[in-house]
């Protein structure tokens, strides 16, 4: 395992004072840049729902529709797209969530869930856990079953993956960065 921290971790690119003075920015597309280290954080991702039951992969706009669509690849499952309000084409069903300062709003497609249709959803990164937290609320409530929620990375020190667990699912995280 300390191996796997030790390649993705080289992978990621950390940006200090962005978007904002004291705010370390850990980017992660060095990491989807790098072949070796993005089949590894995927495999990563995929390997303890393989052979699971898992219908849908359900990813968070932006970088959540890069690793879900690899992970819904791999999986044979099919890729539910979450976005930023008025950005999806058909009906949709939409969620307010909290940011750090203030409040937006998330949306799928109406018919993008079966209702009890095992779901994963993907992040990069769970910080603060509202964008997350407002998914997978959304989700339960178009009847997903929510198998688990799976991010690259995890700041803990924001308290994003308690709120996560507990809504009562589990948090799979391949790294942590102390602080924020």
């Amino acid at each position: 395992m300390s191996e796997l921290i030790g390649t993705l971790k080289a992978a990621i690119r950390t940006i200090p004072d962005y978007p904002k003075p004291g705010i370390l920015f850990r980017d992660i597309t060095t990491l989807l840049g790098q072949p070796r280290a993005f089949r590894r954080a995927i495999d990563e991702l995929v390997h303890p729902y393989a052979g699971d039951g898992i219908a849908k992969i359900a990813g968070i706009e932006a970088r959540g529709f890069i690793l879900g669509g690899a992970i819904a690849h791999q999986l044979s499952a099919g890729f539910v797209p979450i976005r930023k309000k008025g950005k999806l084409p058909h009906e949709t069903v939409r969620i307010a969530y909290s940011l750090e300062y203030g409040v937006d709003e998330m949306e799928m497609h109406k018919d993008a869930i079966t209702p009890g249709e095992r779901v994963l959803l993907v992040d990069d990164l769970v910080a603060t856990g509202g964008t997350a937290e407002g998914a997978v609320k959304l989700l339960k409530q178009m009847g997903a079953e929510v198998v688990a929620a799976c991010f690259v990375i995890d700041l803990p020190d924001l308290g994003g993956r308690k709120k996560i667990e507990d809504l009562g699912v589990p948090v799979r995280r391949l790294i942590s960065y102390e602080g924020h």
